[in-house]
């Protein structure tokens, strides 16, 4: 950051403004705003950017910024929002704003037309192209490709997945009406899967993976659609603001006065099952005064009409009967999926009192007859076997007295409730289960060499009150996380160290703890969660307890009152928990956890369904676990996990992305309010931190994102060359295609197995490659004359490394030599060491003779016999010493 050059300092709503430096402290910067002069605030180091040059320019990849940091991202997406281009590459990542209207021309038949077979950065941003770099890799590599759209509710995903379905179908179809049937889907699961919530007009509040089957010739044959986790809490009860499912208003708003009367249908606010949400209808002011009045709610008339461009119940309920019809059902199945539908509804307005008698126990409210006698009429059951299913359980006993003796167990008021809803939900999600399974029965394949699979599920979650279903949906977006890190951070990072580019290693969270404290076996949450279910007295609190207990220290999981929020605070620790999860800590509370985590029936209710006189009804729990083990089973609730079950389609989930390519597109709400032409930074720059594109742009700063290996780029521009340049292998082949282009060095680097590009370099060079002949012509010129030059550069060195070996060898020769001749002078030194060491000391025993001899001499008695003996020594010297120098080496016991 120079002096005087404008920055970007953090701002509490629009996530980054522009000022200047006046000061620098230790840790802090002194910024002065300039749209606020004289005003100044202090801004941590790490927090401040630079900015370019020119902050109105906008780029359509991120990385082709002077600046790669998280402030020039968000002005370049807000630039590029008001100006109504809604996407953004950050590399091969599409960054798509929900602009919450419909732009002209920007996914007409025109805009697809001109994105087929074109390269990732030779247009505009678009879902198309990263829809059409899928198939394009899913052909080249002949691997099965994903895209992951992820982000918020309300973001725009499933608007995004549906661009991609109809590109894809509409491009490389077969021309059958298999492609239509697949477009056609979504209205479909759209009605029965989707909800208005406060964040989002048209939530998803399931997840699906919806995958495009191609054949041997690349042609679209069949697709098949994946389901988790449908939010099944919402068919009993909604917020306030928020709905029920698309399916039971737009029944309400659209059927026929004969299907209304047939199904005994009502306004929403008649329903216990949605009267205590928003009843109102989605509608504009045509298709408002087209709703008969009887059919509005007292909401909606005092209120009016929700609004929504891409929403009307009743104009969608006639859409979605055409979509039927399309995808093959006949009127029979239409029937049969909105006689349970209003089954469903009727059930819920089922009510309880308390008998009054000393065996406790409930029975059915007298305004409740009539209801009861709809709802058996519509689900085909017998009207009394339901009152008496609904007010008691039925148990079998296993001990004291006759074994298999059927008990009939009273219900009170509260339990026969969570009987009512249970069976609701149970009814729904099976129902919701046909509608799926029937989808896929109208686009099926025999065979397919691969699929491109668009994943749609819900974004991270945090409300006020947070329960299993958000949870859950947090649990499978840490392991969303994870499978990005991988993929787009760590194996990049791997790939680039493989390759031997040397770029700096970029520093990311990594989410496994938090994914190990749900999912771990015996500790993790939901295998204690599943432990309490298989208590006979299970409870919320004894869960809550069991969690903290066994994570007390663990640095992801804390107590309620350590939340920012007050309204988290003043839960106590047996009735929440809170985890921090990689995009920001939430508070679960868990209440009803235990119910939630349950699939099961009790084995009357089941028993009642499946005896059902209705065979439609019959068949949507033919498969149930619960009919079959009933017996096994007898005398308690049958427990099956919901949790366990999320988690092992989960990990089936994950397993599939791993073995596909993958291209992701993260989408952005642009504010809260879900309208038009209304940029909230901070919200804007949270969800992009949230999503790891920060990270990918300290990556893709020092990165190369596009990369070909030697033998496609040898095979995708061949045919463009003469026989002489085809001849050659491909790496020299790609070497002289470069060095005649004179691209510049920074812009790519040769790894040893491929190519590597920065970002947008890569479409520069297709586009050049296919470009006009007398261009190729001269292109084949310069090729010529590289080849030439590194030829003769060949000749050269290999004359100069000739040389230098010469050289070498002489060099090694003399080394040798010396080598050698230092080796036998240390070998004869350590040889006759012992012998001269030997020598010197004999020597110096001899100097001392002299002296004993003038000690003889001087001797009074026996100095004859003395003088003899120094004699006999002197000998014994004279003689070791010559046996010294004739022996060739002295043993140990021979030295002195």
């Amino acid at each position: 950051m120079e002096d005087g050059k404008p920055v970007w300092a953090p701002h509490p709503t629009d996530g980054f403004q522009l000022g200047a430096i006046v000061d620098i402290g230790a840790d802090t910067l002194t910024i002065e705003p300039l749209n606020q002069k004289g005003k100044t605030f202090l801004a941590p180091i790490s927090q401040v950017f630079p900015a370019e040059d020119d902050v109105c320019k906008y780029v359509d990849d991120n990385c082709s910024l002077m600046y790669l940091n998280e402030a020039t991202l968000l002005n370049n997406v807000r630039v590029r929002y008001n100006k109504d281009l809604i996407y953004t590459y950050v590399a091969n990542i599409l960054i798509a704003v929900n602009p919450y209207y419909d732009i002209p021309k920007l996914y007409g038949p025109d805009s697809i037309k001109s994105y087929q077979g074109k390269s990732l950065g030779t247009l505009p941003p678009h879902v198309y192209a990263i829809a059409d770099k899928a198939y394009r890799d899913m052909k080249v590599l002949r691997m099965s490709q994903s895209i992951i759209v992820s982000g918020e509710s309300g973001a725009g995903k499933t608007e995004n997945t549906k661009f991609v379905l109809r590109y894809l179908t509409t491009t490389y179809g077969s021309g059958q009406d298999i492609d239509e049937r697949i477009v056609e889907a979504n209205p479909l699961l759209e009605a029965f899967g989707n909800a208005k919530t406060v964040r989002n007009n048209n939530s998803s509040r399931f997840g699906k993976f919806v995958e495009i089957h191609f054949n041997e010739k690349d042609a679209v044959v069949g697709g098949f659609v994946s389901h988790y986790l449908l939010e099944k809490s919402r068919i009993c009860m909604q917020s306030k603001d928020e709905r029920n499912y698309h399916i039971f208003y737009r029944l309400c708003a659209g059927a026929s006065d004969d299907l209304k009367k047939k199904l005994h249908l009502d306004s929403p606010d008649s329903f216990r099952y949605l009267n205590r949400g928003c009843t109102r209808y989605f509608a504009n002011k045509d298709s408002d005064k087209q709703i008969m009045q009887n059919r509005k709610s007292l909401e909606h008339i005092k209120l009016g009409a929700l609004k929504d461009p891409l929403l009307d119940d009743q104009s969608d309920f006639n859409r979605m009967c055409v979509a039927m019809k399309k995808i093959g059902l006949n009127d029979t199945e239409k029937l049969d999926l909105f006689r349970v539908v209003s089954g469903v509804l009727h059930l819920g307005n089922i009510d309880f009192e308390e008998t009054g008698s000393s065996s406790g126990g409930c029975v059915l409210k007298n305004q409740s007859g009539q209801t009861l006698q709809y709802c058996a009429y519509l689900l085909g059951l017998d009207q009394d076997d339901l009152r008496v299913s609904l007010t008691t359980r039925v148990m079998l006993t296993t001990a004291g007295g006759a074994k298999g003796t059927v008990i009939k167990v009273p219900l009170k008021v509260e339990q026969a409730n969570n009987a009512r809803d249970a069976l609701a939900k149970a009814v729904y999600s099976r129902l919701f289960d046909h509608v799926v399974k029937r989808v896929n029965q109208c686009f099926p394949f025999e065979t397919s060499s691969n699929f491109i699979g668009v994943l749609d599920i819900a974004g991270f979650e945090y409300f006020e009150h947070n329960s299993f279903e958000q949870f859950c949906i947090n649990y499978c977006n840490e392991k969303l996380q994870q499978f990005f890190n991988e993929r787009i951070l760590k194996e990049e990072q791997e790939l680039y160290q493989k390759e031997g580019l040397g770029v700096n290693e970029v520093h990311y969270v990594d989410n496994q703890d938090c994914i190990d404290l749900v999912e771990a076996k015996l500790v993790g949450v939901l295998d204690i969660l599943d432990e309490e279910n298989r208590l006979p007295q299970p409870s919320d609190q004894h869960f809550t307890l069991a969690v903290h207990s066994k994570h007390k220290d663990h640095f992801r999981l804390t107590v309620p009152r350590k939340s920012k929020l007050a309204i988290h605070r003043n839960l106590r620790d047996d009735e929440g928990f809170i985890i921090r999860h990689f995009a920001g800590a939430v508070c679960y509370g868990t209440t009803r956890f235990v119910e939630k985590n349950n699939d099961a029936l009790h084995m009357s209710l089941e028993s009642l369904v499946c005896e059902s006189k209705d065979k439609f009804v019959r068949e949507l729990f033919e498969n149930s676990t619960t009919t079959k083990d009933s017996k096994l089973k007898a005398g308690k609730l049958s427990f099956i996990s919901v949790g366990n079950k999320f988690k092992t389609q989960l990990n089936l989930l994950l397993e599939k992305l791993r073995s596909t390519g993958s291209s992701f597109i993260r989408c952005v709400k642009p504010n809260l309010k879900m309208v038009s032409h209304q940029f909230e930074g901070a919200l804007i720059l949270s969800q992009l931190q949230c999503s790891g594109m920060v990270s990918v742009l300290d990556l893709m700063q020092g990165g190369f994102p596009s990369r070909a290996p030697f033998h496609e780029l040898y095979n995708m521009y061949k045919q463009y060359m003469p026989d002489k340049l085809t001849r050659l292998n491909p790496r020299l082949f790609c070497k002289a295609l470069f060095k005649a282009l004179g691209l510049n060095d920074n812009d790519f680097k040769f790894g040893l197995t491929r190519v590597f590009f920065r970002p947008g370099k890569f479409a520069e060079f297709d586009q050049i490659m296919k470009s006009d002949p007398d261009h190729l012509a001269e292109l084949l010129k310069k090729v010529n004359t590289w080849l030439l030059c590194s030829l003769w550069k060949k000749v050269q060195w290999c004359s100069l490394s000739v040389i230098k070996l010469r050289n070498k060898m002489s060099y090694r020769a003399l080394a040798c030599i010396k080598i050698q001749k230092t080796v036998r002078m240390w070998l004869c030194k350590k040889k006759h060491k012992p012998r001269i060491d030997g020598m010197i000391k004999v020597r110096n025993l001899k100097k001392h003779m002299e002296r004993f001899n003038e000690v003889v001499n001087g001797l009074k008695e026996r100095k004859q016999e003395m003088a003899k003996q120094v004699q006999d020594l002197a000998a014994s010297i004279d003689a070791l010493l010559a046996k010294i120098k004739v022996c060739g080496r002295v043993g140990r016991t021979q030295r002195l």
